[in-house]
């Protein structure tokens, strides 16, 4: 590009060199503001779609808990170990649990507690109460980790039998001890699921039995007026495909009512 000489024409040259850099400052203020408002909103949307998509990706585990609670014994060189293992849902309860068998085996040396609570495991807890450390408390607790329950307190006292057992020995015995009690248990399974009422016809009672039966769900309920209902638990994954096969055997005469959504006893 030449640079004119006439006075007209800089002028001029000087006129569009002025536009040119107006255009050129407008289109920089434009990129700056809006770069940074790019990434405000694209914070803003992975924080909402971050969100919705953990809500999505929540999923409810199965989780065991005792119903029946259990006793076990074991002896090793004449020292005896007595296990108890019992529901508890709270550190509360746990607690108090443990001051029980205290009071029950008063005389004894020593009473070793490990439990754990919530549905995900959030509280563990245990004490070797005066032997030697990890010797009593913490296998305890591994074996009631290793059964996968939760919602739990198990307490095993000993009564010192006049000979040392030394750290492998101790840990072999509250092991044994734990795991007594947790065989003599009533252990159950909590699964997340759909609580429905089915209502049927007469006609159709065989074929629900059946499907039912082939899907080895027993009914909590049934109830025979002039139709007949069957209240059933089934895992949260199979709702969809459990209404879907309803209506098939049915031929879309069964009338399917979601009560409730939550935990059951499998």
């Amino acid at each position: 590009m030449s640079i004119p000489k006439d006075g007209t024409e800089i002028k001029i040259f000087n006129t569009l060199l002025r536009i040119v850099a107006l255009i050129i400052l407008k289109l920089f203020t434009a990129l700056y503001t809006f770069i940074p408002e790019c990434g405000k909103l694209n914070s803003e949307k992975g924080k909402i779609r971050g969100q919705t998509m953990a809500e999505k990706k929540e999923i409810f585990l199965p989780y065991k808990i005792i119903e029946v609670p259990g006793y076990g014994e074991y002896e090793e060189k004449k020292s005896r170990f007595i296990a108890e293992i019992v529901p508890a849902t709270s550190e509360e309860e746990a607690i108090a649990f443990i001051d029980s068998v205290k009071k029950k085996y008063y005389d004894a040396r020593h009473h070793c507690p490990a439990f754990i609570i919530g549905r995900n495991r959030e509280v563990t807890r245990c004490s070797d109460d005066g032997e030697p450390s990890g010797t009593a408390g913490k296998p305890i607790l591994e074996v009631m980790l290793g059964a996968e329950v939760t919602n739990a307190v198990m307490v095993v006292t000993r009564y010192f039998g006049g000979t040392l057992l030394g750290t492998g020995g101790l840990v072999r015995a509250y092991t044994q001890a734990a795991k007594a009690a947790l065989a003599k248990a009533g252990i159950k399974t909590m699964r997340y699921g759909t609580r429905m009422t089915v209502g049927i016809d007469y006609p159709d009672v065989g074929k629900l039995q059946h499907l039912l039966g082939t899907r080895g769900i027993v009914p909590s309920d049934s109830r025979y007026t002039d139709k007949v209902e069957f209240d059933i638990c089934i895992p949260a994954e199979q709702e969809h495909e459990m209404e879907k096969a309803l209506t098939e055997i049915t031929a879309a005469r069964a009338r399917i009512e979601v009560t409730e959504r939550g935990y059951y006893k499998e």
